[in-house]
């Protein structure tokens, strides 16, 4: 809940301006607006290669569902990827991943690419059962999908207890969940339908360990936070990934 639409047109313009010397062709890169100002992001960010998404929406078409956005309603505002099943929305709002399973077909349905977030909580991580709430996780929302629809599918790892603090989670932990993430996917809908979904990590992803963070094999890219509040710091954190990135397609 940050940035009116007033604020999109600065975003992108200093965006534009700190990475005018940087090849984005390589990248996939998105932002998330707040839902009053997708409109205005999506026409300054009109003459960049930067896609537009929302942070959320609902499972219908359209209904009487005050207060809620659809699928179509993110389409119209030029988005095309949505956010879904946020650690914020589960642990404020009281969605559940069988909630966000709902939207995840609506959007595939409309032709957005869900985002969905992941992650154990502090606790799962303390009992060392972070793998076993991921994959849980993992197999409700994507029940009822075919392997075709996974290349149309972002996972956003993003451990709960690395969310809005100081550090983000070691590289080797989440090398270990990026992993078995992708374990899991392989032996629900084969190896190489699993191959095609982009796996990032998100959780206090900042200046001094992104480098390190989108230098590990088995990171897809950055899932980027209050560093991104600005145009200016995420633009620091895509010239990062775009001139360490081994693979050269990192989001």
């Amino acid at each position: 809940m940050n940035n009116l639409a007033a604020d999109a047109a600065r975003y992108a313009s200093a965006m534009q301006a700190a990475l005018s010397d940087v090849d984005l062709s390589v990248l996939d890169i998105f932002v998330l607006p707040p839902f009053t100002a997708l409109p205005a992001a999506a026409a300054a960010f009109g003459d960049m290669p930067v896609a537009i998404g929302g942070q959320n929406m609902h499972w219908a078409e359209s209904g009487a569902w005050t207060g809620e956005i659809s699928a179509a309603m993110l389409k119209d505002a030029g988005c095309t990827y949505v956010e879904l099943a946020h650690a914020e929305r589960l642990k404020h709002f009281g969605e559940t991943y069988e909630c966000v399973r709902l939207k995840v077909m609506a959007a595939l349905r409309a032709g957005l690419s869900p985002i969905i977030c992941l992650g154990e909580s502090s606790e799962d991580k303390d009992l060392d059962r972070a793998d076993e709430a991921l994959s849980l996780q993992l197999v409700t929302v994507l029940s009822g999908l075919a392997p075709t629809h996974l290349q149309h599918i972002v996972l956003a790892y993003e451990p709960r207890w690395a969310i809005g603090v100081t550090e983000a989670a070691s590289p080797s932990y989440v090398a270990a969940r990026h992993r078995h993430l992708r374990a899991v996917l392989a032996e629900r809908f084969g190896r190489d339908a699993a191959e095609t979904v982009r796996i990032i990590y998100g959780g206090s992803v900042n200046r001094d360990n992104a480098m390190v963070l989108a230098a590990l094999p088995e990171v897809d890219g950055l899932f980027v936070g209050r560093q991104a509040w600005t145009g200016e710091g995420f633009a620091e954190i895509v010239r990062i990934v775009a001139a360490h990135s081994p693979k050269g397609d990192k989001a």
